[in-house]
Parts: C-alpha cells; structure tokens; sequence
C-alpha cells in the first residue's frame, strides 16, 4: 500500500508542479514578459491549492468511507470526459487589459485552461492521506511521511521542466506529454482506492477515532501562528522571485530555483529522518536575515552567482525555520487536513500579499525586507527579564539606527561618494551590529527595522526621489543623480532614461543614447533615408531616442507600462517627447499583439528597445516576432535591436534568426567607457542592426575601421521560437 500510495502521490503532485511553469511561460507574451506574471500565476495556483484542501477536507469528513473514495474517483475523471480541456492549452477570448491590472483577467484565462484539472490535483495529497489514515496499516496514525513523498513529486516536476522538458520539447509536445502523465495518475489512483475499499476500517474503529481526535481540540492562537508560519515562506519566495528575475529575463529557471526551494524544506521537515536540526536552523536565522537584506539596502548590483548564493541561501533557511515550526506542532492525523487547509490558506495570502496587495500599498518592493522583519518576530527568542533590559531593547537599536542615519546623511551633505567596496563595508558593520541584537527577540526584530528605515535614507547612485509608483510591471522613479546634473527614470532598479538638467542640454540623447553611440550612429547613418519617414519605437522610456533624429520624422512608440508613458509625457519629470516629437504616437500594449494591426511595410526603422527591469522580453526575440518585425518593415528598412544587459548575452540567438531570415547582421559593443564620457551622461550599450541587404547599412558599416562587427552564432544552438527557448546557453555566470 504504502508503494502504491507514494507513487500516486508523487505523480500527482510532478503533474501539479510541471503544469506551474508550463503555463506560466505560455502567459508571457501576452503580458510583456515581465516578472509579476509568474508571481501572479503562483497566486492563482495557490489559491486552486486552497480550493483543492477544502474539498479535501470536507471529502474526508463525510460518514461513509466508500462514498467518498467513489466521489473522488469521480472528480479525478472529470477533466478527461469534458472535451476540449485535455491536452492543456491557454483558453481566452479577449487581450489582456490595457492601462489597468492585468491579474484579473489573468486569473480568468488560468481558471479556464486549467483550473479543473490543477483542482484535482492539488486535493489528492490531502484526500489520500486521509485515506490511508483510516486504513489498516500500521503507519496510519502518522501518515504525514506520505507529505514527504508528494513534496519530494513536486520538487521532481520542477526541476525536470527547465532542464528536460523545456529545452528539449516545443509547449504542443509538453502539453501532450502532461496529458498523458494525467491518464497514468489516474490509473493510478483508481489502484489505491480499489485497495483502501477492501481494506477499510469497522465502523467501531472510525468511531474511537473520531472520539480521539475531537479530545484532541486545537487552540485557536495554534491555528493563528500556523496561518502565519505558512505565509512568510510563501510571501518570500516570491520577494526572492521578484529580485532575481528584474535583472534577468522572466524564465522558468528562476521561477522554479526559490520554488524547489520551498519544497525541499518541506521535504525535509516532514520526512522521518532528521536531516537539519530545527534548533540549529533558528540560530543561524538571524545572520541570514541579515545576509539576505544586505544587497536591499546597499544597493549594490552583485554579479549573478553571488546574488542567487545570497537570496537563495536567506530564503531557505528563513523557510526551513518556518516549516519546521509547522512540522514540530502539527496535530494527530486526525486533524491532517484541516492543518494542510490552514497552511495552504496561509500560503494564499503570501503569495496574494506581494502580488495583489503590495503594488497597491507600497511605492517600492519593500514587502521582501517587511517580511523578513515578521520571520524575525516569529523566533522563540527569550524577552527581557527586567526593565532596565526592556529599555535597552528599544535604546540599542534606536542607537544603530541614528548613527547609520547620521553617515549616510553626512555623505549627502559633504557630497563625497563611495565606491563599492566602502558602502559594502559600512552596511556590513551596521549588519554585525544588528546581529549582536540575536539573542533578543524583541531587541533584534527592532534593530533590523532600524537598519532598514536608516539604510532606506541612502539613495545609492540614483539620487533623490522626486516620484515613485508601482504596478503589475514593475517599480518605477524618477530621481535627480547625487550631483543634481541629471534626471533619471529608474525601473526596477535599472536607468531607462537620462536627461541633463542643464537647459542647454535638455535636448541631448544620453545613457544609452548619445549621438556618439551605436544608437545615434544608426540614426546618422539613416539620416537621409529617414527623412520625414516612420520610425517604430518599441518601449519608451524617458523617450530619449525621440531626439536622436536631425529631422523630425513620424515616431511611434509600443509601450506596456502606463507608469512609463506618464512619467516621460509629464514634462515637470522629462521633455524629450515634447521637446524633439511632440506628435509621437504612443500605443500601449505589448508590442508583438499590437504591432500586428500596423499596415504592412509601413516603418522606415523599428528599433526594438524593450526591458522590464534589465532584462529583455524573450518574446520579442523569436522567429514569429521577427516574422512580424519584416512584414512591418519598408524594403530598404533597418531592425535595431538594444540588447545591453549585466547578465544575458543575446547575441548568438539574434544571430540565428538573422540566418534564419536570410538577413545580414551587425553588433557593436560600446562597453570601453571612460570616466570622463560617464560624467557626461554616456552609459555602456551593446546594440545590433539587421537589413535585407548590406547596402541598407551604408554609412553604418562601410570600412575596416568600422566599430559594427558581424554578427557571430554559436554552433549547435537553436533558434528561437514562441514554443522553444534556451536562456541557460545565453546567460553569463560571472
């Protein structure tokens, strides 16, 4: 029994986890490609999650043991006579919303493709232990190990989709490899319920059950505490989520990381064997907390393994804690699915916290730090024993705070500027400080919330904040840099626009930009050719590129974000747009569904400049995307692609689709940057332009002493598809 129960559960709970980043990656390109879809699917997911336990939990509560094991058989075979649901696919009828939250009708779309069988699903965990519960066997009266076996399936079903399933198969074939996977599960479970029928319990015997598990009442602050063990992980891991995919582009792989996460320390919590012990986990909590706020509050852009080291590692043992505590007060097995209810409905709220309440709420993504700060308060720590401690509880860390406060406001005042390795070095101390506040519970959750308040004083190197607000796509500010020379528009912690405050220079093109650059050397060489033509822009910025041009010419710009396009028309923040192209265009959408209504061969120049934080939307670099952009494109016409990014090198992939396309490609890296050009507004770029024909290039790459290379590939890598990328094989490591 235990065998055919273990393998079921496991099936079914791969199925679950497999189907999360499957869809999700099917949901990017209608939503832009931005982080908060996967965050907002994991909402969705979990919230079907909750669903499934109280199904569970009421199907287990029913007085006739056979009636319930034939009404779940029922439901399990229900996604396979509706027609139409299997195999998987998205079902919507109208776009995503324009200018408002998007999560909604997300939630619609998902509810429709897969709610059903995601429904089934996630109550077979619960269902099944309870029946093995009211089994025979003799492990019935502890069967949270099975809890162990299911985690251990989802933790499975993660890790094969971005390292089997996604690389190797297009979304059609995984969908129908899935449906497949379904069929077996339910084979399966038709196996254990024909086991548990004849093999049930005399009614006597559910009856002293029953007596024993109602002595056994549950307090209601248990209850309470388990709700909010259960929300810290979850809201966490889509904090950790959130932070390591703004630089990255949004893709299963860093969905699943803080995923697996999760469920390995449920794995271990739950399973017989003590692997970690949960008092040494709670000492070491306080030092990762610390570890995992540094890079919030320095600010500083850390190379991508030491960023997932430090994430990673604070999220995990910060979960570990949380589950262990869950696991070391759960309730005899008869209470086992009202216990799973009220964890999975802490996990709701989590998850529904960072995604539907935080954008609301918070002008910047303060809920990771806000919740390490609760994970902090959930510690057994011992309390001051007397009044002189309680004062000290509330002096020390006032002290921190203040003199942290007092350097970084003195910095400000006298204008000196750190590098790097100074302003890491000073958090640091200020962390060791804090750290020395452990042993109190009280005193330390107070410390960390001085450390975050002074430390949220210090600006970095973006300067003063002059506005700041959020939505579904990220978080975006307009700031004055240090030296009061410049304005930027900050998204997600990264510049999409710099204009100097300077009146005789408001019109220049700067950042990524300049005249000098890749950017203006394509508009130069185009110079006559563009005169009075179309240009598409997709992604606006602070509108920068509108002044690239010496002539005015018919700018459109695509753009997703209604934050972004208020910020750049708002002229008390940025004039390019009303400045150099006050007749612009600006249509708000994702690029590839609304490019599609542009007449064909209608853009002299489309210039793809989209990110969602630092990183690229995928979508926009696929073989159907390119498709679009030619159709879109006036013989003669030139595609631009600004593809500069700390951790992603897009070049072998666009260089496949330039083959592909029978097009020639050209790349210039303008990366050697002196200090002098970056005083004056210049900042690193790398962009690449393709053409049907050379010539379309002249003046751009004519001559030896050109700076645009030809594009080069990479042996063995395949092109790019709206079923099919590899962002594995393009990321840098270091």
């Amino acid at each position: 029994m235990i065998i055919v129960f273990g393998i079921s559960m496991f099936l079914s709970a791969a199925l679950l986890f497999l189907v999360e980043p499957m869809l999700a990656k099917m949901m990017l390109p209608l939503l832009g490609g931005t982080p908060a879809v996967w965050n907002s699917c994991l909402v969705f997911f979990q919230a079907m999650l909750l669903v499934g336990y109280l199904y569970a939990h009421a199907s287990i509560r029913l007085k006739l043991w056979r009636s319930k094991i034939a009404i779940h058989c029922g439901v399990i075979a229900l996604p396979l006579l509706i027609p139409g649901l299997l195999p998987v696919h998205l079902n919507y009828g109208s776009e995503p919303p324009i200018g408002g939250t998007p999560v909604y009708w997300l939630f619609g779309v998902l509810l429709l493709s897969v709610g059903l069988p995601f429904f089934v699903l996630s109550s077979t965990s619960p269902v099944m232990q309870g029946w093995f519960a009211g089994s025979k066997h003799t492990g019935a009266r502890d069967p949270y190990f099975l809890y162990a076996a299911s985690n251990a399936g989802s933790l499975a079903g993660l890790i094969a989709y971005p390292f089997l399933l996604e690389p190797m198969l297009s979304i059609p074939r995984q969908c129908q490899i899935w449906t497949y996977g379904y069929f077996a599960f339910a084979v399966l479970i038709s196996i254990c319920a024909i086991l548990v029928w004849k093999g049930n319990p005399k009614p006597s015997e559910n009856e002293v059950r029953s007596i024993e598990v109602n002595e056994a009442e549950i307090p209601w602050s248990q209850r309470l505490r388990w709700i909010v063990l259960a929300f810290v992980p979850s809201s966490l891991m889509l904090g950790v989520t959130t932070a390591l995919t703004t630089d990255v582009p949004s893709m299963p792989l860093f969905w699943i990381t803080p995923l697996s996460l999760y469920l390995v320390s449920l794995v271990l919590v739950f399973s017989k064997k003590t692997v970690l012990s949960h008092n040494r986990i709670s000492q070491w909590l306080p030092a990762f907390i610390l570890v995992g706020l540094l890079p919030v509050v320095s600010r500083l852009r850390l190379p991508l393994v030491p960023l997932l080291v430090i994430y990673l590692s604070a999220f995990f043992v910060v979960a570990m804690f949380c589950h262990g505590e869950l696991a070391a007060s759960r309730p005899p097995a008869g209470k086992l699915t009202e216990f799973y209810l009220l964890m999975s409905f802490g996990g709701v709220l989590g998850s529904a916290f960072n995604s539907l309440i935080a954008p609301v709420v918070f002008h910047s993504a303060v809920e990771f730090p806000v919740v390490l700060v609760l994970a902090a308060l959930l510690r057994r720590g011992t309390e001051s024993s007397t009044a002189l401690w309680a004062r000290k509880d509330l002096i020390l860390p006032a002290c921190l705070g203040l003199t942290m406060l007092a350097v970084i406001e003195g910095s400000n005042y006298l204008n000196l500027k750190f590098g790097g390795l100074l302003v890491f070095l000073f958090f640091a101390y200020a962390a060791l400080w804090c750290f020395s506040f452990r042993h109190g519970k009280i005193r330390f959750s107070l410390g960390l919330i001085a450390f975050l308040l002074a430390g949220g004083q210090y600006t970095g190197a973006f300067g003063h904040v002059l506005k700041a607000e959020r939505d579904f796509f990220g978080v975006v500010h307009v700031t004055n840099d240090p030296s009061g020379q410049y304005r930027l528009m900050i998204h997600s912690g990264t510049n999409h626009g710099l204009q100097s405050l300077e009146p005789s220079r408001e019109r220049e093109p700067l950042s990524y930009y300049t005249k000098q650059g890749p950017a203006g050397q394509i508009f130069n060489a185009m110079n006559d050719r563009l005169n009075g033509k179309a240009v598409a822009v997709v992604g606006l910025g602070a509108g920068s590129m509108a002044c690239l041009p010496s002539s005015q010419e018919s700018f459109t710009f695509y753009e997703i974000d209604p934050i972004v396009v208020r910020f750049a028309e708002d002229t008390r923040f940025f004039t390019f747009l009303h400045q150099c192209a006050p007749r612009a265009r600006i249509i708000m959408g994702d690029a590839r569904l609304k490019l599609r209504d542009a007449p064909d061969s209608s853009y002299r120049l489309i210039a793809l400049d989209a990110f969602s934080g630092d990183s690229i939307p995928i979508h926009l670099l696929t073989r159907e995307a390119m498709e679009l952009y030619l159709r879109k494109l006036e013989p003669g016409g030139v595609l631009a692609f600004h593809i500069s990014n700390l951790y992603v090198d897009l070049e072998p992939s666009l260089s496949n689709l330039c083959h592909e396309e029978h097009l020639v490609g050209y790349i210039e890296r303008d990366t050697s940057i002196t200090e002098q050009e970056m005083a004056h507004g210049k900042a690193p770029s790398v962009w690449v332009v393709m053409s049907r024909n050379v010539s379309d290039l002249s003046g751009l790459v004519d001559g030896s002493d050109s700076p645009w290379k030809p594009l080069s590939g990479r042996s063995g890598s395949k092109t790019w598809t709206d079923d099919y990328s590899n962002l594995l094989s393009v990321i840098h490591w270091h």
